[in-house]
């Protein structure tokens, strides 16, 4: 899905130019933003920030001799010629969890993302998990310093299910999931509900849902 592709690009851009090359936080929202990309249909498009992805520590590069598993596979790891992702599925493994968990090749590199099983075998440092929500009230922060309210609706108009997940039982308890005020008082403020794939009020009232008409309505 080009549109997911984009907008995941655009917020990796959009949140290293806003924030100091100390912030290590980066590191991590980057890893939310792309499990996000993989619950879609979508290619494999790191190398569009590839530099990004590196400078902030996501992404370590490695001569492909410094796979652990190098010394015993050698005749395969030396046949690769072009990109690779290394992971192997057995016959009744679901490739949902990610391709890329055990690492890719570009020749002449081995590439580690943040948070993968090759992460842990290559001793990197210890991650942690940001929820999805708070990479995107930060994209909407940073969105709105820039006056691009486009991009604060695209995200927005996902609906909660994408951004909060979970199972809230009421709207309030939607409401008082961290970031959801923020995000929306973001939205409200610059006008971005005019953007993105909201549901039309028709839809809203065929839908019958009361979650899904709270974060629609603001």
């Amino acid at each position: 899905m080009h549109e997911i592709e984009d907008l995941v690009q655009t917020s990796v851009e959009l949140l290293d130019r806003h924030h100091p090359a100390d912030d290590g936080r980066l590191r991590d929202w980057f890893t939310a933003l792309f499990a996000f990309q993989n619950d879609y249909d979508c290619s494999h498009t790191q190398h569009r920030v590839m530099e990004i992805l590196i400078r902030r520590g996501h992404t370590v590069r490695f001569p492909i001799a410094e796979h652990p598993d190098y010394a015993a596979r050698k005749d395969f790891f030396d046949g690769i010629e072009e990109f690779t992702p290394l992971r192997e599925f057995g016959a009744d493994e679901q490739e949902f969890a990610g391709e890329l968990e055990d690492g890719y090749v570009d020749p002449p590199w081995l590439y580690c993302e943040a948070a993968t099983a090759l992460w842990q075998r290559m001793n990197c440092p210890a991650t942690t998990e940001a929820p999805l929500l708070e990479v995107v009230v930060a994209v909407a922060e940073a969105a709105e310093r820039d006056g691009d309210a486009e991009l604060i609706g695209c995200w927005w108009s996902l609906g909660w299910q994408a951004l909060v997940g979970g199972q809230p039982f009421s709207p309030e308890e939607l409401a008082a999931t961290p970031g959801v005020a923020e995000l929306r008082a973001i939205v409200r403020r610059t006008g971005a509900q005019g953007f993105g794939s909201r549901p039309s009020e028709e839809q809203l009232e065929l839908m019958g849902d009361e979650l899904e008409t709270w974060w629609y309505r603001l």
